[in-house]
């Protein structure tokens, strides 16, 4: 069933970390096993942020040797950083298997964050200017908690609630999805794919990567894709209505964008409020006016809707 959240500011920054919270915390139902969150903050220019899981949730259960295991992994995280000329300016653990880091760097860093990933269990969640994507297992409020992100300020996020149906349940598995290495997209996503894998081994010939089995991936690496090769946000979005097949509802936001798609079915469902100054949206209503507890009009988007807003 899963369920997924956006909101975006338009023209200033507000605490997203604690209004998307609230926001999945209300749609706990649909989706107890992972929560996920994909964040817009300010950060300084040529500065890059990076979250990166070193083990999952679930191999801390394995007895001491994985905590060894865990140090040395980061250690050659930072190891490669150096290597590839990147200055740390900031490194923190969110939680024993999760990190968050501040980087400066001038050179590729496409071949800097491949280099990352050919250590063992160590996987990037997102790479960019603006983007930070955090995801674990448990409800909003626990992974909020856990991440620290009462307090995040910003100007847009998205995120999701799942129920695992059809691949693990591991933080590999869970949304939001970020396309390596394009900065700064992320996509959630509430459905089925049923052209995945024709559609996956077309991006993997292209030289895309993936990490996971789960199809909402291929959103997001089909976004970035199209992306990088100049198409605009709102082209992208009405092309996977055309290209992607199945039913499907999705949100996929950008450094300073956020987008909506509806499959031609229009079966997964999502309910929209805007305003002048805001604009939120979820797969049920409860979870706007978690944030929004006055009268409000919302609205349902119609099938193969396409919208687009800026921050």
């Amino acid at each position: 069933m899963c369920g997924i959240a956006g909101i975006i500011h338009r023209g200033k920054s507000s605490n997203v970390g604690s209004e998307m919270t609230a926001m999945l915390q209300a749609l706990k139902h649909r989706g107890p096993d992972s929560t996920g969150f994909a964040i817009y903050g300010e950060t300084k220019p040529g500065d890059f942020l990076m979250r990166i899981k070193v083990a999952e949730k679930e191999d801390m259960d394995k007895g001491h040797g994985i905590l060894d295991r865990i140090k040395e992994r980061i250690s050659e995280v930072d190891k490669r950083l150096r290597a590839h000329d990147a200055t740390i300016k900031e490194s923190e653990n969110a939680t024993a298997y999760a990190l968050r880091y501040v980087i400066s760097h001038d050179g590729n860093i496409k071949e800097m964050a491949q280099h990352l990933e050919e250590i063992d269990g160590v996987e990037i969640l997102s790479l960019g200017n603006r983007l930070e994507l955090i995801k674990d297992l448990g409800d909003a409020a626990a992974v909020s908690e856990a991440y620290g992100l009462g307090s995040y300020e910003g100007t847009h996020a998205i995120g999701h609630a799942r129920m695992a149906t059809e691949s693990d349940v591991d933080i590999r598995s869970a949304h939001p999805y970020w396309a390596f290495p394009y900065n700064d997209v992320s996509v959630v996503h509430n459905g089925q794919i049923t052209n995945y894998w024709s559609m996956r081994r077309e991006m993997e010939r292209r030289g895309h990567r993936f990490t996971s089995d789960c199809d909402s991936e291929l959103l997001a690496v089909f976004t970035a894709h199209n992306l990088a090769h100049g198409v605009s946000l709102e082209e992208s979005l009405r092309r996977s209505v055309q290209e992607i097949d199945g039913v499907f509802t999705y949100l996929v936001a950008t450094e300073n964008q956020l987008g909506m798609a509806k499959d031609a079915m229009a079966a997964k469902p999502l309910v929209l409020y805007e305003s002048d100054e805001l604009i939120a949206m979820a797969s049920e209503e409860v979870a706007i006016r978690a944030i929004l507890p006055q009268e409000i009009d919302t609205h349902d988007p119609y099938d193969e809707e396409v919208r687009v807003w800026q921050a």
